[in-house]
């Protein structure tokens, strides 16, 4: 069934993005197909625009895909990404492709990827819990201090440890190449509904990651005597204090994407990690 709304979110400080944006707009409106076009690096206006949105392009890399990823969530708006970055592990097109590409898309064509998401909840002080979601990863780390903090960890109500360390990582299958990857974490497939447990540069306690099913729920309790952040897909990012608690959980919410190409993840990966294909 052909389409009948379409947004498109780009990247604001990458010039070449807003052109291509501008002509992917006046592409798909001379097929008759209804457009808006926005910054991704602007959620609450996004989100304004989304009732009756079949689809959502984005026009940069991976970063602008986890930014409008947050926009749009709960909604199950599915995402195609046209690629202007270096890795492009969620993006499905390169730009010199997209115009070609995108007929079959609009009119009903691809396939969908599902993608776990996280939950987060922090709860500071007095405050009301303030809930988050991820579609990469939730870190708790250091702040600007150049010292570790500890991390008081529990998995379904049972301790596990308290992890000293510059900070921990909870990632889903989808931020597994990402930060957790780059801390000593695994790859897991990234339509797997498995998350990850991953300290980061831990001193003097576990150093090995780990691979938890999605019904867990993971507890993570800030005790330090400076500053330490808390890390949503890498730009939601807030500080946190000693006795702040971030609870983790598999999200009944999920991030989809409309593809085209064959998902071919692991004749890719290698080439991807180093940066040899967009």
């Amino acid at each position: 069934m052909k389409m009948k709304k379409v947004g498109i979110l780009y990247h604001p400080m990458i010039d070449t993005a807003r052109n291509l944006a501008e002509e992917l707009k006046a592409f798909i409106s001379a097929r008759g197909v209804s457009v808006w076009l926005g910054s991704a690096w602007e959620g609450e206006e996004a989100k304004s625009n989304i009732d009756g949105t079949e689809l959502i392009i984005t026009v940069g890399g991976d970063g602008t895909i986890l930014r409008a990823a947050q926009a749009i969530v709960p909604a199950p708006i599915p995402i195609t990404g046209v690629n202007l970055g270096r890795l492009g592990f969620m993006t499905e097109l390169n730009a010199g492709e997209a115009k070609a590409q995108l007929p079959a898309l609009l009119d009903g064509k691809g396939w969908l990827d599902e993608r776990a998401m996280l939950e987060a909840e922090l709860t500071t002080g007095n405050e009301a819990p303030r809930s988050f979601y991820a579609l990469n990863d939730v870190v708790v780390a250091r702040g600007e201090v150049a010292r570790v903090i500890f991390v008081e960890a529990h998995i379904d109500g049972e301790p596990v440890t308290t992890y000293k360390a510059d900070g921990v990582i909870v990632a889903t299958a989808t931020g597994s190449t990402g930060y957790s990857l780059a801390a000593g974490g695994p790859v897991l497939h990234p339509r797997s509904a498995d998350f990850l447990l991953v300290p980061i540069s831990p001193h003097l306690s576990p150093a090995y990651p780990l691979v938890l099913p999605a019904a867990s729920v993971v507890r993570l309790k800030v005790d330090t005597t400076h500053q330490a952040a808390l890390s949503v897909d890498g730009h939601i990012n807030l500080p946190l204090v000693s006795g702040d608690v971030i609870t983790i959980r598999h999200s009944a919410a999920s991030s989809r994407f409309l593809r085209i190409h064959s998902g071919d993840f692991y004749g890719s990966l290698e080439q991807k990690l180093k940066g040899k294909i967009n």
